[in-house]
């Protein structure tokens, strides 16, 4: 196909869309069984179409139409009797106009819903068509049930819930802790077009299910919220039973001791019976339903006593083997105190090495770290010659000057001593400019002092020295 055929077939449809348009119905109506509807259909504002004949055509599949409703301006009304709606219909005005030719619909039913099409014949652009939808709600009847089960090793349904009657079908949930499954759902369409809806809960029943919560949850367009039914799962089993009361510390003499056998079971356990596995009861037993009491202990109570208990589904036992000791045992510290003894010792170890820890790293910190004080200046030291021991004078020419491979910078010392004596002028300083020296250990690695300042005994090693002349 060329595109001139593309856009004539479009222009056309366009066409056909704005004339449909034309014809103004409510696309949705809703209605509930046994209630009147009204559907409602006009043609506005025709202009030069003239409008012949206005008919109802009641179309319940894509297959299946029937009219239902016609009117003629000159040949009037007509109701076919063969139509579902025969007997209920009508239009709203008593005569109909083609301007507003409505119709109702009387005690309507659930076979009523369907497409209504309001279809006008026209000159000269032909028929001219509005559909409305009936929706026919029904509200379902909802019940859910537990089923009652027997504790076992395969699933089985526990719980049943139906949403019956209803339209559109309802939506069933399960609220549970349960670990069990949901079945799918199953939907029947009943012949009144309502339509039930059933699921049900699967699960392996163990004992300890019985009496378990578990809700069935029906949502429906009818209903403003959710419908939820509560219930709690029947499981049956046979009795369990404990025997309690025997601390392991009976001893000779005791009185008032006691054994009590507890049972649980659905149904509720009918009997109880003790017995002992010697099949004789001691003399000073007394047995009340399900309570033994041992009025005096002596050896006979060295036994083995066996709680039996039944009910509808069969039985449950246990025993419990007394030995009846000489002298009681000491009772000692709860097992529970020792616990929290051993925790507090650990915690406060724990703490106790984390402190000592964070002390250790602090003062690593502080040694390795920069001084947190200005360390105090070298001492001033003074070199000086004892003159007796100069025979003869030294010339100034007899003076060398030397100076050391790499001269160090001066610092004012002065400035870093507060005491006296780094204040006073030294009695063996010179006031000309000193010719710059540097001492050292001599090669001994000693130091002469005198009068509590350090004297030179030979020249170090590394330095220049000056001799004195030589005559010859």
């Amino acid at each position: 196909m060329n595109m001139s055929g593309l856009l004539s077939a479009l222009i056309l449809l366009i066409i056909q869309g704005v004339l449909a348009q034309r014809v103004r119905v409510e696309p949705e109506v809703v209605s509930y069984p046994g209630q009147a509807v009204t559907l409602r259909c006009q043609f506005p504002n025709p202009g030069e179409t003239q409008l012949t004949q206005v008919s109802w055509i009641f179309e319940r599949t894509d297959t299946e139409r029937t009219n239902i409703a016609v009117f003629h301006p000159s040949f009037g009304v007509n109701y076919p009797t063969k139509s579902p709606v025969a007997g209920r219909v009508r239009f709203i005005l008593d005569p109909p106009t083609l301007d507003n030719p409505s119709i109702q619909i009387s005690n309507v039913k659930m076979t009523d819903e369907g497409r209504y099409i309001c279809e006008y014949a026209t000159y000269p652009s032909g028929n001219e068509q509005g559909v409305s939808s009936l929706v026919m709600l029904a509200k379902p009847k909802n019940i859910a049930t537990t089923v009652t089960v027997t504790a076992g090793k395969t699933p089985v349904i526990v719980a049943r819930c139906e949403s019956s009657n209803g339209r559109p079908a309802a939506t069933i949930s399960w609220s549970t802790t349960l670990n069990g499954n949901v079945t799918t759902p199953i939907t029947t369409d009943n012949p009144d077009n309502t339509v039930s809806v059933q699921s049900a809960y699967m699960l392996v029943p163990q004992p300890s299910d019985n009496g378990k919560d578990i809700s069935c949850v029906v949502s429906h367009r009818t209903m403003p919220q959710p419908e939820t039914f509560p219930m709690k799962l029947v499981v049956e089993y046979p009795p369990r039973v404990q025997i309690k009361g025997y601390d392991n510390n009976w001893y000779r003499g005791q009185t008032s001791a006691f054994l009590t056998c507890q049972a649980d079971g659905n149904p509720v356990p009918t009997t109880v019976t003790w017995k002992t596995l010697s099949g004789l009861m001691p003399e000073t037993v007394q047995v009340q339903e399900n309570r033994l009491a041992v009025q005096k202990m002596d050896d006979a109570i060295n036994t083995t006593f066996i709680c039996e208990v039944r009910n509808s589904l069969g039985y449950g036992r246990d025993q419990v083997t007394v030995f009846v000791r000489e002298f009681p045992q000491p009772k000692g510290v709860p097992t529970g105190g020792i616990i929290a003894a051993i925790l507090c010792v650990i915690i406060l170890v724990a703490l106790i090495a984390t402190i000592i820890v964070m002390v250790r790293k602090r003062q690593r910190k502080n040694i390795d770290g920069p001084p947190t004080h200005k360390p105090p200046p070298p001492m001033k030291m003074y070199s000086y010659s004892d003159t007796s021991s100069i025979s003869k004078p030294v010339s100034d020419s007899q003076f060398m000057h030397h100076e050391t491979e790499k001269e160090e910078p001066m610092t004012d010392l002065s400035a870093y001593h507060d005491d006296k004596d780094h204040h006073e002028p030294s009695r063996f300083s010179w006031e000309d400019k000193q010719t710059p020296y540097q001492y050292d250990r001599d090669e001994d690695g000693r130091m002469g002092e005198e009068d509590g300042y350090y004297v030179t005994s030979s020249a170090s090693r590394g330095s220049s020295f000056m001799s004195p002349a030589v005559i010859v």
